[in-house]
């Protein structure tokens, strides 16, 4: 018999999701994490931006999800009151070959009916006088900044509302799939590392893996070799401004130089206070956090391509996030989210690589899993 219908296994943005979406209606769900708060992995270390959907494949699962999850997300918060602004994003080029990549954007955004425009070079200092932009600009009006910490609030009281059990200080050590009573037995190690752990073995009918940087950890336990998951770890450091000037009313974006990331962005927060990030630097580890100071040059001489005014001297590094990926630096190209019911494992879905945009994504994925354990 099973102590559970759902565990839940990461209690990030994305985990949020799924554990408020299945406990509607879905019987006894738990949803445990390893530290002693919610979402303070890579829900809590990003630039906090709702993505349009414009970087990635049309037939994408992050264009799907993206879009989807961007909809349900700014009527959430005006529903519910989770603190977001609309405040737009430019894209701006300084090449031909910029200009042209900014004109395949705009052709895939006609396709899928997302909201773009060039904005004329010679208006754009009127727009934002700080801003350079040599060749082009493409304005994304539907991209916008949010509260994670409100919206995972906002997740874990509708779980809780729902009857859901939250377990923090709680790692999965090993999974078992026991195929003569479809049940999965998980060794649960529960403690805060200072007065001792204590292990539970508990039965499951169905487990989601949406444990971000550990999940292909999560994954390898249950999975036979040949289909285990290797994670790599691609760290981004982020970049305070302190001064007044100069200042900009939107996000500004470089066109990307490489697949890793979207490069080094301007960004805001709901105060409006500027900060600039995440480049990209390869880790060993996930636990590899401290923002890189060293990197305060490359950072600076990215921005200031497109925002030649700001002052060195008020640049700060601020805090660190580690992208969970599950292909390396030397992969060329695209690598799509993985959502999947595990073939040979009734009930177990895997949640692997999920980086940006889950935050955008987020509410879209929760109803993704909720559709295949109906399906």
């Amino acid at each position: 018999m099973a102590d559970f219908s759902h565990l839940i296994i990461g209690a990030g943005v994305v985990g949020l999701s799924v554990a408020a979406r299945l406990a509607r209606g879905r019987g006894a769900v738990l949803l445990v994490d390893r530290h002693s708060a919610i979402g303070t992995e890579t829900s809590s270390r990003n630039s906090e931006v709702i993505h349009a959907g414009l970087y990635y494949p049309p037939d994408s699962l992050k264009t799907k999800l993206c879009i989807m999850g961007k909809e349900m997300l700014y009527k959430a918060c005006e529903e519910v009151g989770i603190p977001y602004r609309n405040c737009g994003k430019w894209i701006v080029a300084q090449t031909e070959a910029e200009q042209e990549y900014l004109e395949s954007l705009q052709e895939k955004a006609h396709q899928l009916e997302i909201a773009t425009e060039f904005v004329p070079l010679s208006r754009a200092k009127d727009i934002e006088p700080a801003v350079t932009a040599r060749r082009a600009i493409l304005s994304s009006p539907t991209t916008g900044i949010i509260s994670s910490h409100s919206l995972m609030t906002y997740l874990l009281g509708k779980f809780e509302a729902s009857g859901g059990d939250l377990a923090l200080n709680t790692a999965v050590s090993g999974i078992e799939f026991d195929s003569s009573c479809g049940l999965y037995t998980v060794q649960l190690d529960n403690g805060d590392g200072e007065n001792g752990t204590a292990t539970m073995h508990l039965k499951f009918e169905n487990v989601v893996n949406s444990a971000g940087l550990a999940a292909p950890l999560v994954s390898n336990m249950l999975l036979p070799r040949e289909r285990h998951v290797t994670p790599y770890y691609a760290k981004g450091s982020y970049f305070s401004y302190g001064s007044s000037q100069p200042r900009t009313q939107r996000l500004i974006y470089p066109c990307p130089t490489g697949h890793a990331g979207l490069g080094t962005h301007l960004t805001l927060d709901l105060g409006g206070r500027l900060r600039f990030g995440p480049n990209v630097q390869w880790v060993s580890s996930p636990d590899d956090l401290v923002p890189e100071g060293s990197q305060l040059e490359e950072v600076y001489a990215e921005v200031t391509r497109y925002l030649p005014q700001i002052d060195k001297s008020s640049l700060l590094p601020d805090y660190s996030g580690i992208r969970p990926k599950i292909t390396g630096p030397d992969h060329e190209g695209f690598t799509d989210f993985v959502i999947r019911k595990e073939e040979g494992f009734p009930g177990f879905v895997n949640l692997l690589g999920i980086e940006s945009p889950g935050l955008t994504s987020s509410l879209a994925i929760g109803e993704m899993v909720y559709d295949l354990y109906n399906t």
